[in-house]
């Protein structure tokens, strides 16, 4: 035995030495090239570069230097069974590090999106249709990525590919097995190629939903999050945004309209309330100017119903808006009209008059 390993040891650390200096090459070279790229972003800034600084870096830590030694694997004095099991072992490690590469570069594409189109302004219409599409795709692209690089990993062993081609013959009867008994998830990745296009939803829409209020916060090849107002998830399947009816404040733009209701005695000024309300809404920054009406809607049994209407930029501005307004009125009707606010009206019932009594026989005669 040690006479064995006496006479091989000089091929083991041969074949060592190439394999850690394949290793150390690759490293290096994935070093200089991500010097270079920062040097390069400090003095002339570019998103995409940001992005493979960011994104490419564990990825290229193990794909070039297993690059390059796959390209010195014939040089390694090896047997040759040895020499074909690391080499398929070398390859393996190789595409999945590849696969794993190429998800980088998606993530490459994104951060380089999300940075030039900004969701945090005012009209961001245009931003929101390119997240909501890029989010699905994104996806989309990773799962045909990661199922390929598992195909191609498989596909390297003959038994697994003999039994693939067997499996080739019966891919009918299973396509139409799988379609039944998956029939909700494919049809949820239809729902989600519709939405991804059609866009009835987009990402930081504004929706009522299941009578809950709340923005569209993720969407999933699968499902859809909101969040509600208070903070709460509200998570629904892409299914319901195609069969059911429900409602999107932001779908052409972010403008909305606020109504604010209030319910006042017939005696209530509503001309001085008109003037207050005019006064009023320039003071608020909320308020864009567009729309500031006072109309009486309705009649009650015993109040008369007010509708205040004032436009914002955007929801959350019109719930605010409205919110003030409403208090600004009533604090105003409360200081200089208190008669005008609901009140009960109740009085006795009204006396029949007195009239004299007479007796039968004059009343008939």
């Amino acid at each position: 035995m040690n006479h064995l390993v006496r006479d091989h040891l000089p091929l083991i650390l041969q074949g060592l030495g190439i394999i850690i200096g394949a290793l150390l090459i690759g490293g290096f070279v994935k070093w200089l090239l991500f010097r270079f790229l920062a040097i390069y972003n400090r003095r002339f800034p570019r998103y995409w570069i940001a992005g493979v600084l960011q994104c490419l870096d564990r990825p290229l830590f193990y794909f070039l230097p297993l690059l390059v030694l796959s390209m010195v694997l014939p040089v390694v004095p090896l047997r040759p069974d040895a020499l074909e099991v690391f080499r398929r072992v070398v390859e393996i490690a190789l595409t999945c590090a590849f696969a794993w590469t190429l998800i980088g570069c998606v993530y490459v594409v994104q951060y380089r999106i999300r940075h030039k189109y900004q969701l945090d302004k005012a009209d961001n219409f245009k931003e929101r249709k390119l997240y909501t599409q890029l989010q699905f795709v994104k996806r989309v692209v990773i799962i045909t990525i990661v199922f390929f690089t598992v195909c191609l990993i498989l596909m390297s062993f003959p038994t697994v590919r003999k039994i693939g081609t067997g499996l080739v013959t019966s891919a009918g009867i299973a396509g139409v097995i799988l379609g039944f008994a998956a029939q909700r998830s494919i049809g949820n990745l239809l729902a989600g190629f519709q939405i991804a296009f059609t866009q009835p939803i987009r990402i930081d829409d504004v929706l009522v939903v299941e009578n809950e209020w709340g923005k569209v916060e993720e969407i999933t090849l699968t499902y859809v999050v909101v969040r509600i107002w208070d903070q709460r998830r509200l998570i629904l399947p892409l299914n319901y945004f195609i069969e059911k009816p429900f409602q999107n404040w932001t779908r052409t733009s972010v403008e909305l309209l606020g109504t604010v209701f209030i319910y006042l005695d017939y005696t209530a000024p509503l001309e001085e309330m008109r003037k207050e309300l005019n006064r009023l809404l320039p003071q608020n920054h909320l308020w864009d100017g567009r729309v500031g009406i006072l109309q009486v809607t309705d009649f009650k049994e015993r109040t008369m119903e007010v509708r205040i209407l004032v436009s914002a930029a955007d929801s959350s501005s019109a719930f605010d808006l409205r919110c003030w307004v409403r208090e600004k009125m009533i604090t105003f009707l409360q200081q200089n009209y208190p008669e005008s606010l609901p009140v009960t009206r109740t009085a006795g019932p009204s006396e029949s008059p007195k009239l004299p009594f007479v007796p039968m026989e004059e009343a008939v005669t």
